[in-house]
C-alpha cells in the first residue's frame, strides 16, 4: 500500500480533530447535568440560573491549549434543530414594497400606482427582487418617454435628479432597499440576541429580503411574532449627566437595603415597560420613575471602590459589602481610578448575568418612587469589556431625561432623511453623516443648543445604541457624529439613523412551532431508530464477510466518529431528516466495503494469493466506487442549493457522510488489512452459509427484456393514470396554508373536529389521524392570505374555540398551547410558490447531470440515455404508488420538501446501482472482445448481483428500522425512499441495461443499413 505513512498520519490528525469538537458537546452535556443537579438540591433556584452563573467562566481545558468558558463551549457543541428540541422556526419577508412606497415618498401619481400594483401582481408567479419586477412593470405601464426619476425625486433622495437614467435610478434603489434589509437584519437581530434563547440562530436566506430566525424552547409565540414584526423605533434622547443621576441610584442603593433588611413583600411591583430579566435570556427593562430623591453623600464611593474591586469579590466580606449595597454589588459606578465619578450618561455597569437583578431592583415600587418621574434608564445594545483583550460581558446603564409631560423623546425618528458612513478630514477613521427635514433640523438645533457638552442618546427599540457628546449648536439639520468608528460600525448606525425614514417591517411567510414534547419524541425515536439499523447493518457485514465485515464494521464505527465530528467542526445543525441522512449514508456506505470484498473473493477464485488479492480487489473496484459515489454526492449538492430548511439539513449530512465514508472503506479498512497481513492474521471474505452466494447464478436478463418492458410499462401507465385522475396530496409546503398537530387525552373522531372547525374557519379544514388515535393533524388555508400581524393569533384562538368541546372546559387557552398544541406550521403563498419552482428544478436539474455525467465517464451516449431512463422511471412510479396509496394507508403521504428530497436521494440511489452494472459491462466489453453482446451484458448483471442484493438489502433493512422506529413526521419521507430502493434496484438491472443494449443494437443496425446501401451504390457505379 503506498502513501501508508501519509493516509495514517491524516487519518490520526481527522481522529484528533473529531475529539477536540465532539468533546465540547460533552462538556456542555455534563454541564447541563450539573444545572439539573444544582435545581435539584436548591428548590428555589433554576438550571438555567447556574448555567447563567458560568456563562463566562473556564469550564474547559483542551490540553492545556486555552481554558474555554461555558459560552464558548455551546457555540462549538453540535446543536440539534428544532424538529430534536423544539422551537419555532420563522421565515420573515422584508417589505420591499413598503420601502419602494417610502423612497418615492408616497407618491400618488398613476403611473407610479399601476406600477407597484403590477409588480405586486406578478410577484406571485416569479422568483426575481422587487425592484426587478417593479422595472419590468414600468416598461409594461409607462407611457413612451415617461421619466422614471420624476416618480422618486424628493429631498431624502438628492441623489435622484431629473437627468437620471432610468438605470442610474433604479442603482439607486436597490443600493437603498438593500440598505433597509440589512438594517432590519441587524435590528432583528440585536432584538433576539436581547429575547432569552439559547443558541438563537438568525441568517439572511438566498432570496433577497428574507430573513431566516430559529429560537428553541420558545413558550410564548405570540410574543416572538409581536418582537419581530414591530417597525423600528428611532428615538433621539436628552441625558442627565452621572454627576446628576448617581444620588438618585444611590438612593435606590439605599432603599434596596432597607427592603432587604426590614425583609419586605417586594412581590407587588409595578409593571416595567418591557419584561425585566437578564440580557442573555430576555429583553432589558426599560425603567422610568415618580418622585424626587432625598439626598445622599458621595462617601459610600471609596467604601464602593474599594470593596468592588478584584480583591474585594475574592473576599469573604464581599457578602457583607452586598448586603449593605445590595445594588451597587451588581451595578459598578462609573468612576475613575481615584472613584471620582466619571463625567457622560453613563451611570453604571453591568455584567449580562447581573442585569436580571439590576432590573428587578429598580422595578420595585418602594424603589420607583425615590427616582425622579425625569429619569429613564435604558441599557446600551453593544457590550464592552472591563479588562484588554477581556470577554465583552458587560453592559452600560444610560441615564435618560424625560424633557416633557407625556414622556415623548426630544425628537423621533421619523425626522431623518439620510445617514451615510464616511471618512472624516484625518481619513484615519469613520464617521456618521445624518441630514433632517426642515421639522427636525429645527428641533435639532434648539436641542444641540440646549445640550452643549452633554450627550444626545440615540435610542432604537428601548436600547442606546450612541449617545455622542454635543460639541456645538447644529443647525441646518446636517450633522456628524465621531465616536472612533470603524467603518463597518459607522455603516450599522447609518443604517439605525435611516430607519426611522425608512420603515421595513417584516412580515413573517412562514412559521413552524415544535413542542418540547414533541422534540423529545422525535430524539427517542431518532435514536431508536438510529441504533437498532446500526446493529442491524454491523450483524449483517459479519454474517455475510465473516473477519472482513469485522474490519468493515471498524470502517463504519470510524466513519460514523468522523460525521459526527466533521458537523461539530462545521457548526451545522442537526435535524430529524439530517440524523435520517446519517442513517441512509451508514447503509450506503457499506455499499464501497461491498464492492471491494467482492473484488476481493473473485480475486482469490481465480486462485490468486490473499496479499495480492486484496490489492487487485481494491485496484479494480475504485472506478466503481468514484462512479457511484460522485453520483450521490451530485444529488446531495442539488439538494443543498434547491433545499429549504430541514432538507438542507439532510443533504448536509448525506455530503458529509459519503465523503468520509470512502474515507473510511477505502483506507481504513486498507490500514486494517495491511496490519492484520503483517501480523500473518487469518481474512476471511465469507461464511460456509455465504461463500457461494450467488455463484453460478445465470439469468438471462438481455433475453427477457422485453416482459420487463411489459410489467414496466402497466406500472408507469397506472401511475400516470393514478396521477392525472386522482393528482398528489400537495402539502402547505407547495399550496400554503398552516398545519396544526394536536394531541387529546383521549381518542378522538376526526369527522367530528373537521365539523367543529369548520364553524370557525368558514370551511371545513383537513383533519387526519396523526400517530395514535388521539393525535390529528390539522390542515387549512384560512387567512393563510393575510398580512395582517395579528392574523396567527386569530385562527389559533378559532382553533382553539373550534376545539373546546373536545378538549373539555377546564382546559383554558394557555394550557392548550403549551400542552395539547405538539406543533404548527405556516406557509404563506409566495414562499410557497418559491418552494414549487424549486423543487421542480431540482429534480430537473438531477435528471440533466446524471445524464451528462454519465455521457462523459462512458463516453456513450447510449449509456447515458439507458440512465435517464431508468431515473424517469424511479420517478414515475415512486410518484404513482404516492398517488395510488393517498388515503388508503395509516400514514401521510403529502408531496412535501421531504418528498422532493426522498425523490432525489431515490435518483441519487438508482444511479448508484446503475453505475456500479455499467462499470462492470465496459471491464467485460473491453476484456473479452469475441463474445455476443447479450452474453457480456448478461455476465456483467449476474456477476455484480452479489453486491447489488448486499448492498440493497442492507440499506433496505436500515430505512425499514427507520420507518418503524423513527417516528410519524419522516414516516412518508423513509416510505418514499423504501420504494425507491426497491424500484431503484430493479431498473438498474431490468431497464437501464436493456435500454443501452437495445439502443446501440439499432445504432449498429443503422450502421449496417448504411454500409449496405454505400457498397451498394458503389457497385452501381461500377457496372454503370
Amino acid at each position: 500500500m503506498q502513501n501508508k505513512g501519509a493516509i495514517r498520519l491524516l487519518a490520526i490528525l481527522l481522529a484528533l480533530v473529531s475529539i477536540y469538537q465532539l468533546s465540547f458537546t460533552w462538556v456542555v452535556s455534563n454541564e447541563k447535568s450539573k444545572a439539573e443537579e444544582y435545581a435539584k438540591n436548591n428548590p428555589s433556584k433554576t438550571e438555567a440560573e447556574y448555567l447563567d452563573s458560568i456563562a463566562g467562566k473556564g469550564v474547559y481545558n483542551f490540553l492545556w491549549l486555552k481554558d474555554f468558558t461555558y459560552r464558548e463551549c455551546q457555540e462549538r457543541e453540535i446543536n440539534l434543530g428544532l424538529d430534536l428540541k423544539g422551537g419555532m422556526n420563522v421565515i420573515l419577508e422584508v417589505s420591499v414594497i413598503d420601502i419602494m412606497r417610502s423612497l418615492a415618498n408616497n407618491n400618488q401619481d398613476s403611473v407610479f400606482v399601476a406600477t407597484m400594483n403590477e409588480a405586486i401582481r406578478s410577484q406571485k408567479d416569479s422568483q426575481d427582487d422587487f425592484v426587478t419586477l417593479f422595472a419590468k412593470a414600468f416598461d409594461k405601464i409607462a407611457p413612451p418617454g415617461y421619466n422614471l426619476a420624476s416618480l422618486f425625486i424628493n429631498p431624502d433622495l438628492p441623489a435622484i435628479t431629473y437627468n437620471s437614467t432610468k438605470q442610474e435610478v433604479l442603482d439607486i434603489i436597490r443600493i437603498e432597499t438593500d440598505g433597509a434589509i440589512d438594517n432590519s437584519f441587524n435590528i432583528l437581530r440585536s432584538r433576539i440576541d436581547h429575547f432569552g434563547v439559547s443558541q438563537p440562530n438568525i441568517q439572511t436566506l438566498d432570496r433577497a429580503g428574507r430573513i431566516l430566525v430559529e429560537l428553541p424552547g420558545i413558550k410564548d409565540p405570540e410574543r416572538v411574532r409581536k418582537l419581530l414584526q414591530g417597525t423600528a423605533n428611532l428615538e433621539f434622547w436628552e441625558t442627565y449627566d452621572n454627576t446628576e443621576a448617581f444620588e438618585f441610584i444611590s438612593a435606590a442603593n439605599e432603599k434596596v437595603k432597607e427592603m432587604q433588611a426590614l425583609k419586605m413583600d417586594t412581590s407587588k411591583t409595578a409593571k416595567p415597560e418591557l419584561v425585566a430579566q437578564d440580557t442573555t435570556k430576555s429583553e432589558v427593562a426599560l425603567l422610568d420613575s415618580l418622585e424626587q430623591p432625598k439626598d445622599t453623600s458621595l462617601a459610600l464611593l471609596e467604601k464602593l471602590e474599594k470593596d468592588t474591586s478584584k480583591e474585594a469579590a475574592l473576599d469573604n466580606n464581599f457578602a457583607q459589602f452586598e448586603k449593605e449595597n445590595p445594588l451597587f454589588a451588581v451595578l459598578r459606578p462609573s468612576v475613575d481610578n481615584k472613584g471620582q465619578l466619571l463625567k457622560g450618561a453613563a451611570i453604571g455597569y453591568a455584567h449580562l448575568k447581573d442585569t436580571a437583578k439590576v432590573n428587578r431592583y429598580l422595578a420595585y415600587k418602594q424603589v420607583r418612587e425615590v427616582l425622579p418621574r425625569t429619569l429613564k434608564l435604558i441599557w446600551e445594545v453593544k457590550p464592552f469589556a472591563i479588562a484588554k483583550d477581556g470577554p465583552k460581558e458587560y453592559l452600560n446603564l444610560v441615564a435618560i431625561k424625560v424633557t416633557n409631560r407625556d414622556g415623548l423623546p426630544a425628537l423621533g425618528g421619523d425626522v431623518v432623511t439620510n445617514a451615510r458612513a464616511e471618512f472624516g478630514q484625518d481619513q484615519a477613521v469613520a464617521e456618521v453623516t445624518m441630514s433632517m427635514n426642515a421639522e427636525g433640523a429645527q428641533a435639532w438645533a434648539r436641542i444641540t443648543k440646549e445640550n452643549i457638552g452633554r450627550q444626545v442618546a440615540i435610542v432604537l427599540d428601548n436600547y442606546v445604541y450612541s449617545f455622542p457628546v454635543v460639541q456645538v449648536e447644529i443647525t441646518g439639520g446636517r450633522s456628524q457624529i465621531t465616536g472612533n468608528f470603524s467603518i463597518k460600525e459607522a455603516q450599522d448606525l447609518a443604517n439605525i439613523l435611516k430607519s426611522g425614514k425608512l420603515p421595513a417591517p417584516a412580515r413573517i411567510i412562514e412559521e413552524e412551532i415544535v413542542g418540547p414534547s414533541l422534540g423529545n419524541e422525535a430524539i427517542s425515536a431518532g435514536l431508536i431508530s438510529f441504533v437498532i439499523a446500526f446493529i442491524i447493518v454491523l450483524l449483517y457485514m459479519l454474517f455475510y464477510y465473516k473477519s472482513a465485515g469485522l474490519v468493515a464494521n471498524i470502517a463504519l464505527i470510524t466513519n460514523l466518529f468522523f460525521i459526527f465530528g466533521v458537523l461539530a467542526s462545521l457548526g451545522a445543525v442537526l435535524t430529524l431528516p439530517g440524523l435520517a441522512g446519517i442513517v441512509l449514508t451508514i447503509g450506503m456506505s457499506v455499499d464501497a466495503n461491498v464492492l471491494i470484498f467482492e473484488r476481493i473473493r473473485e480475486e482469490l477464485t481465480l486462485g490468486k494469493g490473499l496479499k495480492l488479492a486484496i490489492s487487485d480487489g481494491y485496484k479494480n473496484a475504485y472506478s466503481a466506487i468514484i462512479d457511484a459515489n460522485i453520483t450521490t454526492l451530485l444529488t446531495g449538492i442539488v439538494l443543498f442549493i434547491f433545499g429549504h430548511g430541514p432538507i438542507k439539513g439532510f443533504a448536509t449530512t448525506l455530503i458529509i457522510g459519503i465523503i468520509t465514508s470512502l474515507f473510511a472503506a477505502i483506507f481504513i479498512t486498507r490500514l486494517v488489512f495491511v496490519a492484520m497481513l503483517d501480523k500473518k492474521r487469518k481474512i476471511e471474505f465469507a461464511t460456509r452459509f455465504t461463500k457461494n452466494a450467488f455463484k453460478n447464478i445465470n439469468i438471462n436478463f438481455i433475453g427477457k427484456r422485453k416482459l420487463f418492458y411489459v410489467i414496466s410499462g402497466i406500472l408507469i401507465g397506472l401511475s400516470l393514470f393514478s396521477l392525472f385522475t386522482k393528482g398528489l396530496n400537495q402539502g402547505i409546503d407547495f399550496v400554503g396554508g398552516r398545519t396544526y398537530v394536536v394531541k387529546f387525552d383521549n381518542t378522538v373522531n376526526t369527522v367530528a373536529i373537521a365539523n367543529a372547525l369548520a364553524v370557525e374557519f368558514e370551511n371545513a379544514p383537513e383533519v387526519k389521524t396523526y400517530g395514535g388515535d388521539n393525535q390529528v393533524k390539522i390542515s387549512t388555508k384560512y387567512l393563510v392570505d393575510s398580512n395582517d400581524a395579528s392574523t396567527d393569533s386569530i385562527v389559533e384562538s378559532k382553533l382553539y374555540q373550534g376545539l373546546k368541546p373536545v378538549l373539555g372546559e377546564n382546559v383554558s387557552f394557555d394550557d392548550f398551547i403549551k400542552n395539547y398544541r405538539q406543533s404548527s406550521r405556516k406557509v404563506g403563498p409566495t414562499i410557497a410558490d418559491d418552494i414549487k419552482v424549486g423543487a421542480v428544478y431540482a429534480i430537473l436539474f438531477s435528471l440533466i447531470i446524471m445524464f451528462i455525467y454519465m455521457f462523459i465517464r462512458f463516453k456513450n451516449w447510449q449509456f447515458g440515455l439507458g440512465a435517464f431512463g431508468a431515473l424517469v422511471h424511479d420517478v414515475l412510479i415512486v410518484l404513482g404508488l404516492f398517488s395510488l396509496l393517498g388515503g388508503l394507508v395509516p400514514f401521510s403521504l403529502e408531496v412535501d420538501q421531504a418528498f422532493i428530497a426522498a425523490i432525489l436521494t431515490v435518483i441519487g440511489y438508482s444511479l448508484n446501482d446503475t453505475v456500479v452494472v455499467f462499470d462492470r459491462i465496459r471491464e467485460y466489453v473491453r476484456e473479452h472482445k469475441r463474445g455476443s453482446r447479450a452474453e457480456l451484458y448478461n455476465s456483467a448483471l449476474n456477476s455484480t448481483l452479489s453486491r447489488t442484493f448486499s448492498t440493497s438489502f442492507s440499506t433496505f433493512i436500515v430505512l425499514l428500522a427507520i420507518f418503524i422506529f423513527g417516528g410519524e413526521v419522516i414516516r412518508g419521507f423513509i416510505f418514499a425512499l423504501l420504494i425507491g430502493i426497491v424500484v431503484g434496484t430493479y431498473s438498474s438491472l431490468f431497464i437501464a441495461t436493456p435500454i443501452v443494449f437495445d439502443t446501440i443494437k439499432v445504432q449498429d443496425k443503422v450502421k449496417e443499413e448504411s454500409t449496405k446501401q454505400y457498397l451498394g451504390g458503389k457497385k452501381k457505379d461500377k457496372k454503370s
